[in-house]
């Protein structure tokens, strides 16, 4: 490990740029053209730079492989699982220029996760040019909608993770210490509406069945199906209803997040949504919606590549540590599998999602040599 640490030192201005240059080439997930362009400049960077093969599958999302030393001598398969899609609608670079400041490199989707893409591509270089001998063929597949809820791409995930023996993925690590996500919250979401009966509220006020008084009381018995001693959270996020103050509202909606952390739960709390009923019988009440991302639990499987994972950090002098986390991932569908799914590799920083988003360059070349790591297991 130290000789793979030692290279990955020596190519840390290396990673810097091909993460700069990612980052320049803005990939909003709301934007086929933009997804288009990263898509097909990365397909040529990777083969040319990367020796690698880069299928495109539909949905834009990319699949790519890797002539690797000693691959032909074993079998199985390990599936490096990311995506390229960002939260920053296009132009944001021009506020949040991608710079190297302060021992960090910042920028939007620096660390969400083009910098854990481009580690996971120098890992694979370490690997060959230090002659590793690799006991499974490597996968790299790049997910183009993630951000947006993975709709497209899950099936591929899904299929790829079932022909693999495990699963690394390569979203950012948790705080700055950088811990490995071997549990992740399930995620979901309901959508409640109300109609009630329009009426004047001065003129005919008793006529009327305010669908916006009927909701509120609702979202007081939703929220008491919160558990936080099992892990179960439910927040009404976003509520809307009523037309005017003088008019008695006929409808009123509400987008209500769930998480759990545990599946066995998800069925109990979906049964208390549709079990809801108006507590003013002139109103009606639709509940849609549900469980999107089933929850990674921490398995015996996801504990032994842990061990692992902490094995290769004590070679390199490094603490590695674990983390569960609220937030969902592609993980999240691999691991439901039963597939044993490793979260959290990529870069180490803060702020995703946020202004502030950016990745500690002194972190680069240790969590390059873990993922190199980890494609070379010595026990599974």
């Amino acid at each position: 490990m130290m000789k793979t640490l030692e290279w990955a030192r020596a190519h840390v201005a290396e990673t810097i740029e091909l993460i700069q240059e990612m980052v320049r080439i803005e990939s909003p997930s709301d934007d086929p053209a933009a997804l288009g362009r990263f898509a097909s400049w990365f397909r040529g960077m990777a083969e040319e730079r990367f020796g690698a093969r880069v299928k495109t599958a539909r949905g834009g999302h990319l699949l790519c492989e890797f002539p690797l030393p000693g691959r032909r001598r074993y079998g199985g398969r390990i599936l490096i699982l990311g995506h390229y899609d960002t939260v920053w609608p296009m132009g944001t670079l021009t506020r949040m220029p991608c710079v190297e400041r302060d021992g960090r490199l910042w920028g939007p989707g620096v660390l969400d996760m083009k910098g854990g893409v481009a580690l996971a591509l120098m890992a694979v270089k370490a690997l060959r040019e230090l002659e590793t001998k690799v006991p499974a063929r490597v996968l790299l597949q790049l997910n183009a909608d993630e951000e947006t809820g993975s709709h497209s791409s899950r099936a591929l995930t899904e299929k790829n993770a079932l022909a693999s023996r495990a699963v690394l993925v390569i979203e950012p690590g948790t705080g700055l210490s950088g811990k490995l996500k071997t549990a992740r919250k399930g995620v979901g979401d309901y959508h409640i509406r109300v109609k009630g009966r329009a009426s004047h509220a001065g003129v005919d006020f008793e006529a009327g069945a305010s669908a916006v008084l009927e909701l509120s009381r609702q979202l007081l018995k939703v929220a008491e199906f919160t558990d936080i001693a099992k892990g179960i959270t439910v927040n009404p996020g976003v509520v809307a209803g009523g037309t005017r103050s003088n008019v008695v509202a006929a409808e009123a909606t509400a987008h209500v997040d769930i998480r759990i952390a545990k599946l066995r739960d998800a069925k109990p709390l979906d049964e208390k949504f549709r079990a809801l009923k108006p507590f003013d019988k002139r109103c009606s009440i639709q509940v849609e919606g549900g469980l999107n991302r089933p929850p990674m639990e921490r398995t015996k499987g996801v504990a032994r590549w842990f061990r692992e994972a902490e094995r290769r950090g004590r070679e390199m002098e490094v603490e590695v540590e674990e983390s569960a986390t609220g937030g969902g991932s592609d993980g999240n569908f691999t691991a439901a599998l039963g597939v044993p799914t490793l979260d959290g590799l990529g870069a180490v920083g803060e702020g995703a999602h946020a202004a502030n988003e950016n990745m500690l360059v002194d972190r680069i070349a240790d969590r390059v040599a873990l993922l190199a790591g980890l494609l070379t297991p010595s026990s599974e």
